[in-house]
């Protein structure tokens, strides 16, 4: 089965694409790349996306506006994707967070993700899985990290504890002890959960030193010609939610410029622009490499658009030590198409009325179908539901 994969993560920057031919054959779940694109979002929406986001006060025109654009930017995604593959039989669209609601406890009360689906079975004919969240919330889950499924069936079984670890706006963690069974029960086996901020703290620093003329540190430029201010990464580390233990999720309702801000205020002074961004960087590299020491990893299989920086990667490297950093590259999932491609295994789950969460890595009570259906122009037909589900993803060569 074709399906297309539609992911645009925290950093916001656009929509990635990524087409899988997936096939379930008994417990082994194969996966053959057929491609995958990245495209920015439209200037405007990413301005409205920017000025709806906490701090900033919103309002419901707003909010409608966005879910439809988002909607309709997946859509064209969609079909530039189904295009270059003829045979696309579902579109599985993950839409744009906005909001997280962490409410008390620090349990997820709610999760929200922009753009209508409706759009994209309209432009494509094909029918769309999206809305993937908030099935696990309800389940008492965090909503997150949902891509854990597609790390453990593709790393569990190995003879040494590894993770996967993605950096993109936050970074999230899946560790898998050595020979794990895949798929544990609630209260056992593997974790996962979002460890803090990768790039979200270095983007918003770079938005607000431009005035929104550059959105990123491209390349790590600017951190490599700035120096680390140890204490602003002082208090940066001394932050609440880094000692919160999992299950945990977070984003940018929390990590946004006002968090840096409020730890410059602490400070009580300014930090010059460069060395402001290589501050961030070494916090990015040292949250994530924190919990690589905690958790005692022989191996670290990286993805995200983090990969894209080799100082915050070198620094990572320096951090996460004695563990060794392998990109999914290696593996065969392209980096930037990583989670794009994890959503495509989770519709298709859905699709064949399968479980998509892992309750020991979002902390639901029990596992549970992901997702909404909308149809395409073609009547709903789903197959019968799969007896069981995956134990194993394999990835093939196209």
């Amino acid at each position: 089965m074709i399906v297309v994969g539609l992911m645009s993560g925290t950093s916001m920057d656009g929509i990635d694409a990524a087409t899988a031919d997936l096939d379930l054959d008994g417990a082994v779940l194969r996966l053959t790349p057929l491609g995958h694109d990245t495209t920015p979002y439209s200037p405007e929406l990413a301005a409205e996306l920017r000025a709806a986001l906490p701090p900033h006060a919103t309002t419901m025109e707003a909010v409608c506006r966005i879910d439809t654009a988002v909607g309709q930017e997946f859509a064209a995604a969609a079909e530039r994707a189904r295009a270059c593959h003829p045979g696309t039989a579902l579109v599985v669209a993950h839409g744009q967070t906005v909001f997280h609601w962490i409410g008390e406890g620090g349990r997820v009360a709610g999760t929200l993700q922009l753009g209508r689906p409706a759009w994209i079975g309209e432009r494509t004919g094909l029918p769309v899985v999206s809305d993937l969240r908030s099935a696990d919330v309800a389940a008492g889950g965090q909503g997150a990290p949902l891509v854990s499924l597609f790390d453990l069936l593709l790393l569990a079984g190995a003879d040494v504890r590894r993770a996967a670890l993605n950096l993109g706006g936050i970074a999230n963690l899946t560790i898998v002890p050595a020979m794990a069974p895949p798929l544990p029960a609630a209260g056992s086996g593997p974790l996962a959960y979002d460890a803090g901020p990768a790039n979200a703290l270095l983007d918003a620093a770079v938005i607000r030193l431009t005035g929104g003329a550059e959105m990123c540190d491209r390349g790590g430029a600017r951190a490599a010609r700035g120096t680390i201010d140890e204490g602003l990464l002082a208090v940066l580390l001394d932050d609440p939610f880094l000692a919160q233990g999992p299950p945990k999720t977070t984003g940018k309702e929390r990590y946004h410029n006002g968090f840096l801000e409020a730890a410059l205020a602490r400070l009580g002074r300014d930090v010059a622009g460069d060395d402001l961004l290589a501050t961030l960087t070494a916090h990015a590299a040292e949250v994530a490499g924190a919990e690589c020491r905690r958790h005692g990893l022989a191996e670290v299989v990286v993805s995200g658009g983090g990969t894209d920086n080799p100082v915050l990667m070198k620094a990572l490297a320096e951090r996460a030590a004695p563990a060794r950093l392998r990109s999914i590259d290696d593996l065969g999932i392209p980096s930037p198409a990583k989670e794009a491609y994890a959503f495509a295994v989770l519709g298709f789950l859905t699709w064949h009325g399968l479980p998509g969460n892992v309750p020991s890595c979002t902390g639901a009570r029990h596992a549970t179908i992901l997702g909404t259906i909308t149809p395409g122009r073609a009547p709903l037909a789903l197959p019968p539901p799969a007896p069981t589900g995956p134990a194993r993803l394999v990835i093939e060569s196209a």
